[in-house]
């Protein structure tokens, strides 16, 4: 069974603990890739034209013998419109509202992808590839302490003093502008993600800290594949506090 050393606020070791079974998971980069495609497809927003779009005009052909097209022409005028080739006419074929862009996954292969992620956390290899900047010891094992922060330059203090408040300015100086229509529908700038911060239940620490660039907070009940391993790359610098660590155990094994 892996062991790992729990810090305090300061950086200073205090004892060493041993790891749930959790993290002996082996890495199933396949497994994590499906739960979260998945899940990011079953929050998709159903989206597409209203049924009549398009269709709501006076326009009517007028027919043979005029020696022009047989379409649909505005009343009282010779503008085409209606079909999909004139101006403000409706979509050929548009995006269908009621289609049904849900994935599903089984339970178990889900419940094993988190678990494959969580392993991948302790991995210095993965961590690193996926381009985080760090000088702790992996995994980072915080004191319980930790949750009652409720300043987040108590946080950035404790951050810097691990040695992964780097790998957070990174983040923040990592925002780009989008490649592509997306910059008019309102997300104009991509994010990089930083740390993720487990704690064990509901605390301060979650307001604390979740202004920071690329930054996650969540509770060992929250955690999901994509948290662990976001854009389906598995290896996300991650600090646990022992309470998380306790409450692996019950929840995951």
């Amino acid at each position: 069974m892996a062991k790992a050393k729990t810090i305090d606020l300061t950086g200073r070791v205090i004892r060493e603990i041993k790891l749930p079974s959790v993290f002996d998971t082996d890495y199933r980069p396949d497994l994590i890739k499906k739960a979260v495609l998945a899940a990011q497809a079953n929050r998709l927003q159903p989206y597409g034209p209203r049924l009549y779009a398009g269709m709501e005009t006076s326009a009517r052909s007028w027919g043979s013998g005029r020696g022009v097209a047989q379409i649909p022409r505005l009343i009282n005028s010779s503008r085409a419109a209606r079909v999909p080739h004139a101006k403000g006419g409706r979509r050929a074929h548009p995006p269908k509202p009621q289609t049904d862009r849900r994935e599903k996954v089984n339970t178990k292969e889900r419940r094993y992808a988190i678990r494959s992620a969580i392993a991948a956390t302790r991995d210095p290899n993965l961590v690193s590839l996926r381009g985080h900047i760090f000088e702790a010891e992996l995994p980072i094992v915080a004191e319980k302490t930790l949750e009652d922060l409720d300043k987040t330059k108590q946080v950035i203090d404790f951050l810097r003093v691990v040695g992964v408040y780097e790998d957070v300015m990174r983040a923040k100086y990592g925002r780009h502008i989008r490649a592509g229509r997306g910059k008019l529908r309102g997300r104009k700038y991509k994010h990089k993600k930083s740390i993720l911060i487990v704690a064990g239940e509901d605390s301060p620490i979650l307001k604390a800290a979740r202004n920071l660039s690329g930054v996650d907070v969540a509770t060992v009940n929250s955690l999901n594949a994509e948290l662990l391993a976001p854009g389906t790359h598995a290896g996300r610098l991650t600090i646990w506090t022992e309470s998380a660590i306790e409450k692996l155990e019950v929840v995951f094994e």
